[in-house]
């Protein structure tokens, strides 16, 4: 029972949280569990990026099978998607090894976590100003069968690809926030669904190359695993019932703080703890800003459109493809 510790139950729990996450939406894998991973001290930056990657590249899996029964996936995006993203994230790992001093590797790559957090934070509420935009043009409802759009697609499966390869972060966010941007009209079952089946090719190629550069724990790997498996089957069996317009929005300030956290942890000097310290009070404060500020910017960016800074479309509605906002009125009007 030595491997009994409370290191390996934390590492399990942690990887049960984050693979519902993962199933419920897609999105906030990597994102999550690297830096939860960080923040437990289970290792340097490396190794938890690529026990990260190769735990993914199996609990992502259970998840794209689940969603593949149920016919969700768009496989002509996600060949595109993968076309793009495979090669990059075999690339990654290697290009950042041969660019940062070796003993500086721990630093850079929190540097880079922290950034590609706040660059997935910041993607979703673009995705927001871009759904207000579209239903204040009077969008239409949504279209399950879109036209592919062979390039945008594939260009952002590369940056997502490099992202993933480098930080473990993108493959379930910055991708799926991207496609959802790219195609507004599909629903957000099959964004996921989409977004599971060609994050399993992506997550196992940069799981192999970091594996080559920085070998495995399994001491890391495998409580991960165990924990994230049956969490993200349960989290996509229940997506279709569970709104998640609640869960994004938490994890967006997740991820805002988590973002601020590396950084500050990493010594970047505007923030610059450094030594693998952290200002908690920062932290904290950024979380509380986030709340608090977070809708009263929303509010007034509702106003520069000429809509009230509260009230319908929420943003329940705004994530909803098929919502349309004339609706409620015409039901209004056929009662009369």
């Amino acid at each position: 029972m030595d491997w009994l510790t409370t290191t390996f139950l934390s590492i399990l729990a942690a990887g049960f949280f984050v693979g519902t996450v993962v199933g419920l939406t897609g999105m906030g894998g990597g994102a999550l569990m690297t830096p939860a991973l960080i923040f437990l001290g289970v290792g340097d930056a490396a190794t938890v990026v690529t026990a990260d990657l190769t735990a993914a590249a199996i609990y992502k899996t259970g998840g794209a099978i689940v969603h593949k029964r149920e016919g969700s996936p768009n496989m002509a995006l996600a060949k595109w998607l993968i076309l793009g993203s495979v090669p990059m994230a075999l690339l990654g790992p290697h290009l950042i090894s041969w660019l940062a001093d070796p003993g500086d590797l721990d630093k850079v790559l929190k540097l880079c976590i922290g950034f590609a957090l706040l660059m997935a934070a910041l993607t979703y509420a673009l995705r927001l100003y871009v759904n207000l935009l579209r239903v204040r043009g009077g969008g239409g409802g949504g279209d399950e069968h879109p036209k592919v759009r062979p390039i945008p697609t594939l260009l952002v499966g590369a940056l997502g690809g490099l992202l993933v390869g480098v930080t473990s972060v993108g493959s379930g966010s910055v991708i799926m926030i991207a496609l959802l941007m790219l195609y507004p009209g599909l629903s957000a079952v099959k964004l996921v669904g989409t977004d599971l089946v060609q994050a399993v090719p992506l997550v196992m190629a940069a799981a192999i190359s970091n594996i080559a550069l920085h070998g495995l724990d399994w001491t890391v790997t495998i409580p991960l695993v165990i924990g994230s498996v049956p969490g993200t089957i349960l989290g996509s069996l229940i997506a279709p019932r569970v709104p998640q317009s609640f869960i994004r929005r938490g994890i967006v300030v997740v991820l805002t703080m988590s973002g601020v956290a590396l950084l500050d942890k990493a010594g970047w000097p505007p923030l610059g703890a450094g030594e693998d310290d952290t200002h908690p009070i920062l932290i904290a404060g950024v979380g509380l800003a986030t709340l608090v500020l977070v809708p009263l910017v929303w509010g007034l960016i509702r106003r520069t459109t000429g809509l009230p800074m509260f009230g319908s479309p929420t943003v329940a509605e705004l994530e909803d493809p098929s919502y349309r906002p004339g609706l409620i009125g015409m039901r209004k009007t056929d009662d009369t």
